[in-house]
């Protein structure tokens, strides 16, 4: 299964970020090394938040994820979301 996990982010979120930058990236290189974490990064102009795809049994992998992100954290990110996504095309999926 597939998930979507989605941050909105405070406005001044780039500010702030580059003291956690480092944390975050670790963080997100070892859930790709664990194969949890599929893709990730901004949606940008303007800096609206973050997406990030996570591939696992069930929804626990993006949460876990989302609470021990340092953005999260120290309140960078206001809202996040996780979503079950179902892949219809692309992704190594063969569309019916």
């Amino acid at each position: 299964m597939y998930y979507l996990l989605t941050y909105d982010v405070e406005p001044d979120y780039l500010a702030k970020r580059e003291a956690y930058r480092e944390e975050h990236l670790k963080l997100a290189q070892a859930a790709c090394s664990r194969g949890e974490l599929c893709l990730g990064g901004a949606l940008t102009t303007p800096t609206l938040g973050a997406a990030l795809v996570f591939k696992g049994e069930s929804a626990r992998v993006a949460e876990e994820f989302a609470k021990n992100d340092p953005y999260v954290r120290h309140g960078l990110v206001k809202h996040w979301q996780v979503n079950e996504w179902t892949i219809v095309i692309g992704a190594g999926i063969n569309p019916i």
